[in-house]
């Protein structure tokens, strides 16, 4: 049996991960770490959370001594280190949290990983550290043709990206110097189920519904690559498997949208699934003043990952974007309960004694 730890597991992308490991690989013994943040969600897992592979442990990962403990508990094999204050908004008001969490919370497991795997006999031998990162710290490209590669050079602009750089540049010199098995990843925007509401996709669904304004910055021309979460999930399935070790992957979707263009997708595919008439919504966008750094355009290169691996994105956009609203139509439940803070101070009150 296989221990693995996955940290974030009750996080947007976290949850999807969990669930398919949880679920492929029966013979596994899957620990969930999660602080339950406001972007943690329990109710993500609960088809399984009764599971005899499956556990969830309530924790940060900048509690070193926890670290240690968990690593002592549960003799973990392989970490899959998700956990990640992720919200470019929320690091411009508060870099300090990020820096916290996305760099010294990283430098913590790795500290833990190292001192429970160097102690065997056999050390590093069936272990393996697999760091999910962001396209984010790659910087910015221009209107053309170009891509981001493994090999693009850092160039962080907002407080959140360079969090992310400092913790991908930690993990890397955790193989360089101590021989660890490390892989890093980095990915484009995610969409899907389960995503917390102050990101575009699930926010702009949401206001939609509610006849709320859909802020855009600026003139909403700039650029991402739009990944469905699923390919991700499955993306991150065959690298923590076959990946060679101290690489470096880049996962996108081949998939960019301006983000006015976007929008205007989201709310023809609402409108319709509503039984709105054709243009009910578009008068809710509203223009706002552009964020402070706001990168012009990511767009990741994923061919390395098809030509090694085999892996290449499954949906188009349009059927995933379908599938998307969908979703968040057909669970409002949800969708009020975390906008509504129900779920944080149920939780809150559930472990404030474990």
């Amino acid at each position: 049996m296989k221990n693995i730890l996955i940290t974030g597991g009750a996080g947007f992308i976290g949850s999807h991960v969990v669930r398919r490991f949880v679920e492929n690989y029966p013979d596994y013994r899957i620990i969930n770490l999660d602080k339950l943040t406001y972007a943690g969600n329990l109710a993500n897992l609960k088809e399984i959370e009764d599971r005899p592979n499956y556990t969830f442990v309530k924790g940060d990962i900048c509690d070193f001594e926890l670290m240690c403990e968990l690593f002592d508990r549960y003799d973990i094999d392989g970490v899959i280190h998700l956990a990640a204050e992720s919200h470019v908004d929320r690091s411009i008001k508060d870099p300090f949290t990020f820096a916290r969490t996305n760099v010294l919370g990283t430098l913590s497991l790795l500290q833990a990983a190292r001192l429970k795997w160097e102690a065997k006999p056999e050390k590093y031998e069936g272990k393996r550290f697999y760091h999910i990162s962001t396209d984010e710290v790659y910087g910015a490209l221009e209107f053309d043709s170009t891509l981001f590669t493994e090999d693009t050079k850092y160039d962080p602009h907002s407080p959140y990206s360079a969090s992310k750089a400092s913790s991908d540049h930690f993990v890397r010199a955790f193989h360089d110097t101590y021989g660890m098995p490390t892989i890093v990843t980095n990915c484009s925007n995610n969409y899907g189920p389960y995503q917390f509401p102050e990101k575009l996709i699930p926010l702009f669904i949401n206001n939609i519904r509610h006849r709320r304004p859909l802020p855009v910055y600026g003139k909403g021309e700039n650029v991402r690559d739009w990944l469905y979460v699923e390919d991700h999930a499955r993306a991150i399935d065959l690298i923590f498997h076959r990946g060679r070790v101290a690489e470096t992957y880049n996962i996108g979707g081949f998939n960019e949208w301006r983000n006015i263009d976007l929008i205007k997708v989201i709310i023809k595919t609402v409108d319709r699934l509503l039984g709105n008439a054709e243009g009910t919504s578009d008068d809710l966008i509203t223009y706002v003043t552009d964020r402070a750094g706001h990168d012009l355009r990511y767009a990741i290169d994923s061919r390395k990952l098809k030509e090694e691996l085999g892996w290449e994105p499954s949906l188009q956009f349009e059927e995933g974007i379908e599938k998307t609203v969908r979703w968040y139509l057909d669970n409002q439940e949800w969708m009020d309960n975390i906008t509504s803070g129900e779920y944080e101070k149920y939780y809150e009150d559930m472990y404030k004694n474990r």
